[in-house]
C-alpha cells in the first residue's frame, strides 16, 4: 500500500518531484536568512559595544580630569603666620579670626564677618580663612589622576626642583566647597554655587511652561483637531521644528524675549529691576527660549502616548455615557500619562544641557552673585563649563570636570525621576 501523498494548502496532492523541488528551494534560502540575521546580530552587538567603550572612555575621562596632584604655592608660607610654637592647626578659632584681621583689610575683613560670624564657624572653617585669604595659594601646575597615580614619585622630585616651597597635594576637585562656593578668578577658589541656582531657576520656569501648553496641544491635536488643513499645516511644523537647531532659537529668544519683551523680562513693568540686569537678558528670558526649544518635542512625544491608548477604551467610556473631556480626563490621560512624563523629563533633561541659545540670549559666563529672582543676570553649569575649559591654565580643565560629572549627576537624577513617576502613574490597561 503506497504512501500518502504529499498536500499544498488546498488539499491538492504534490508530486515528488515538486516536494524536491520545494526543497531545493527553500533550504538554500532558509540557510540564506539565518546567515544574514546573524550578519544583523553581530551588527547590533557591535554598535552596543562601541557606545559602551564610548560612554567609558567619556566617563574615565572627567573622572581623570576631576581627581590628581596639585602643585600649590603660597604667597605667604602658612608656617610663618602662626605665632610662637603653635602651627595655624592648633589655634583656636578666636586665635585665627584676631590673626585674619591683621593680615586682611577692615572692609574684607567686615565681609566675611557679616557673610557668617566667627562664633557660628568651626575651627576647620577659621583655618580655611586664614589659608584662603592670607596664605594665597595657588596651583601652579595640575596632572590628571592616572598619570599622578603613575608618577607619584617622579612629580615630588619635579616640583621640588622647579617649585621650591610648593606643596605636592593630592586633590579632589570635586568637593563640598566647590559646590556652596561662588565663582572666582582663582581655581582653587571658584565653585559652582551660582551656575547650579542658576540652571534650577532656568529650568523651573521650562517646566512651568512647557509641560502644560505641550501636553494642551498634544490633546487638542490627537482628540479634538478635525482633519483640515490648517491643522495638517500646524502638525507639519511642529514636526519641522522640532529638528530646528538650537542656536536659531537663541536668536528667536534674544529677538523676542529680551528686546521686543524687555519691559516684561526685565522686570520693568512689575517693579522687580535690579541693578544689576540689563536689557532683558534674565533668568526668565532664558527659560522662555528654552520653553520654546523643548516644546515642539514635548507636543510629539505627548501624541505618540496619547495614539497608543486603545480606542476601545474611548468607545467603552462613550457607551457609558461620559463626555468626551471626561474621556480624555479620565481614562486617555491616565493610561497616557507614562510616556508623556518620559517625553517631557527628557526633553527637560535636553534644555539642562543647553548652551548654544543661553550664550546668544545673554547669560554671564563670570558672575559672583546668587540670582534673587528670575529677573536678575544669570549663569548655568553648562555656560561655566564653558568658561572654564576656554582659560588657559590647567587648573580651570580640572574644576570643569569637576562640574561635568555634577551636571551629570543631577541629569540621572531628573532622568531617574522620570523612572520613578511613569511607575507610579502607569496602569496596566486591561
Amino acid at each position: 500500500m503506497s504512501a500518502n501523498p504529499q498536500r499544498d494548502e488546498f488539499g491538492n496532492a504534490q508530486s515528488g518531484q515538486t516536494e524536491a523541488t520545494n526543497r531545493f528551494i527553500f533550504i538554500p534560502n532558509l540557510t540564506s536568512r539565518h546567515r544574514r540575521g546573524r550578519i544583523w546580530a553581530i551588527v547590533f552587538l557591535a554598535s552596543t559595544i562601541v557606545g559602551v567603550i564610548a560612554l567609558t572612555a567619556l566617563i574615565v575621562t572627567i573622572l581623570n580630569d576631576s581627581f590628581g596632584y596639585a602643585a600649590i604655592q603660597f604667597t605667604v608660607q602658612p608656617e610663618t603666620l602662626a605665632p610662637g610654637e603653635k602651627t595655624l592647626e592648633q589655634m583656636t578659632c578666636p586665635e585665627l579670626a584676631s590673626l585674619l584681621e591683621e593680615n586682611i583689610s577692615p572692609n574684607r575683613f567686615r565681609q566675611i564677618q557679616s557673610e557668617k560670624p566667627f562664633s557660628e564657624r568651626t575651627q576647620r572653617e577659621c583655618y580655611e580663612l586664614v589659608i584662603t585669604e592670607v596664605a594665597k595659594p595657588k596651583a601652579v601646575e595640575t596632572w590628571p589622576l592616572f598619570y599622578s597615580l603613575q608618577y607619584r614619585h617622579e612629580l615630588a622630585l619635579y616640583v621640588e626642583q622647579k617649585y621650591p616651597g610648593s606643596e605636592l597635594v593630592f586633590r579632589s576637585w570635586i568637593s563640598k566647597d566647590f559646590i556652596s562656593s561662588h565663582q572666582s578668578s582663582d581655581p582653587l577658589l571658584a565653585g559652582l554655587r551660582t551656575a547650579i541656582l542658576g540652571s534650577l531657576f532656568v529650568i523651573a520656569i521650562v517646566i512651568v511652561v512647557a509641560f502644560p501648553v505641550g501636553i494642551a496641544a498634544a490633546i487638542y491635536l490627537e482628540e479634538y483637531a478635525t482633519q483640515s488643513w490648517i491643522n495638517r499645516v500646524i502638525q507639519t511644523n511642529i514636526n519641522n521644528l522640532a529638528g530646528v537647531p538650537s542656536i536659531i532659537y537663541g536668536m528667536l529668544g534674544l529677538a523676542f524675549f529680551v528686546r521686543a519683551l524687555e519691559p516684561l523680562t526685565s522686570g520693568t513693568i512689575f517693579g522687580a529691576t535690579v541693578s544689576t540686569t540689563a536689557n532683558g537678558r534674565t533668568i526668565l528670558s532664558a527659560g522662555l527660549t528654552l520653553a520654546l526649544l523643548i516644546l515642539p518635542v514635548i507636543i510629539i512625544n505627548s501624541q505618540e502616548a496619547i495614539r497608543a491608548v486603545p480606542s476601545s477604551l474611548r468607545e467603552a467610556s462613550y457607551g457609558m455615557g461620559a463626555t468626551k473631556w471626561q474621556t480624555v480626563w479620565y481614562h486617555v490621560l491616565p493610561n497616557a500619562l507614562p510616556g508623556i512624563l518620559t517625553g517631557a523629563i527628557l526633553s527637560v533633561s535636553r534644555a539642562f544641557g543647553e548652551t548654544a541659545p543661553l550664550v546668544v540670549v545673554g547669560a554671564s559666563t563670570f558672575i559672583t552673585y546668587d540670582p534673587g529672582n528670575i529677573f536678575s543676570k544669570f549663569t548655568t553649569i553648562p555656560i561655566q563649563i564653558y568658561q572654564w575649559t576656554s582659560r588657559p591654565q590647567d587648573a580651570f580643565r580640572n574644576i570643569a570636570g569637576a562640574a561635568i560629572i555634577i551636571l551629570l549627576v543631577l541629569l540621572l537624577t531628573l532622568n531617574a525621576t522620570a523612572i520613578l513617576l511613569r511607575t507610579r502613574f502607569s496602569r496596566r490597561l486591561i
